[in-house]
């Protein structure tokens, strides 16, 4: 298949590890993040990690939009599904997230809670038209990827005078996490690793393109690699970022050409741009309190915002204290290094959403079977 067996082939990726290898410096060490679930996924599932010398370490970033949700805004949807009568619809990873009370919207939805499962912000639509004498709200969420199609259920909803459908908008920006991670003294106080450069989001670079990464190489002197989803589009970031690295050069390139552009999509952006605008501040699970770091519907769009429609109350959820789900996202600790991690957390019964995303790393660790490789070696 083009543009996937080519970039999955066992020969090449060969090649490109003795090329990593060659151009490493044995007496340097060298921390790549790729902040995307979708490059996690991909390094744990092929091994690429393996395939690197020692001293070139992946950590991994807090790029799962679902990861990063704070419980408490998971519990102002189980509040709008049980409390508020709502017919809740989000997408399929947020139904198994724990709220600060381990209740999630599966168990919600198992108590009597009307909550159902989507594939798109045009679903929820459809719900709405099919049940008009029901209040319909869209659990939305995910990073500059998926913001797009709740705009456009945004307008169609004002276009079609639906006055059921409602969005409680939970929609991140990507360059403003890199920011804080690289420069909030909260993140500090919370634990950080060195970073040297960056392995860029793919979907999110196919909306926004690779300008905005530019601020990063330019302010804060760290090379930045888009790349796409496959082991060989990994790999091939982690020799162009070494390569800059060892040259002493920070710039924004771009590996994933058949997709992303310098610009993006433009009229993505623009749309965006109709039915959004910043928030000043929303709190990352792991990160904080990040500054415009999200989004929040314009007052256009108004009489669609379910924070406004039904007064929801922005909660500060309680984490469970043993589990190490925001020291991951930073980067700072691995999934084993979590107590709870294969034990009491599994994908069947997870404590905290790393484990429960398609896109967190504790899920890619057990999924893969990493972990009882480590233990094994251990013992």
């Amino acid at each position: 298949m083009k543009f996937l067996d080519e970039f999955r082939d066992g020969g090449l990726a060969q090649t490109l590890a003795t090329k990593i290898a060659a151009q490493a410096e044995p007496e340097r060490r060298y921390h790549i993040m790729e902040f995307c679930g979708g490059h996690t996924h991909a390094i744990f599932r092929y091994g690429v990690q393996d395939l690197l010398p020692e001293n070139v370490r992946l950590v991994h970033g807090p790029g799962c939009p679902v990861c990063v949700l704070p419980v408490g805004r998971v519990d102002n949807a189980v509040e709008l599904a049980q409390e508020k009568g709502v017919i809740l619809c989000t997408y399929g990873d947020l139904l198994r997230v724990p709220g600060s009370r381990g209740i999630s919207l599966l168990r919600a939805k198992a108590e009597g809670a009307d909550v159902r499962m989507i594939y798109s912000s045009l679903d929820a639509l459809r719900i709405a038209q099919e049940n008009p004498e029901r209040e319909v709200v869209f659990f939305a969420i995910g990073f500059e990827t998926t913001t797009p199609p709740t705009a456009i259920a945004l307008k169609q909803a004002q276009a079609l005078g639906l006055t059921n459908f409602s969005v409680f908008c939970n929609h991140v920006l990507t360059p403003a996490a890199i920011t804080n991670i690289l420069e909030s003294p909260e993140v500090r106080e919370f634990g950080t690793i060195r970073l040297d450069g960056f392995i860029g989001p793919a979907h999110v670079s196919a909306v926004i393109g690779s300008r905005p990464f530019e601020f990063f190489a330019e302010e804060y002197r760290k090379p930045v690699v888009i790349a796409g989803f496959e082991p060989l589009d990994v790999m091939q970031a982690v020799l162009m970022l070494i390569r800059q690295l060892n040259d002493g050069r920070a710039e924004v390139e771009n590996e994933y050409t058949r997709v992303v552009t310098r610009e993006g999509n433009q009229k993505a952006q623009a749309l965006v741009a109709e039915v959004f605008e910043l928030r000043p501040s929303f709190e990352w699970r792991g990160l904080g309190s990040v500054p415009y770091s999200a989004l929040r519907i314009k007052s256009e769009f108004a009489e669609f915002d379910a924070e406004k429609r039904f007064d929801v109350t922005l909660y500060q959820g309680k984490e469970s204290k043993a589990c190490e789900c925001g020291a991951i996202l930073r980067g700072v600790k691995s999934p084993t290094d979590c107590k709870l991690f294969g034990t009491a957390c599994t994908p069947e019964t997870p404590m905290g959403s790393c484990m429960v995303s398609s896109e967190g790393a504790c899920a890619a660790y057990y999924s893969y079977g990493r972990f009882r490789a480590a233990r094994a070696e251990a013992s």
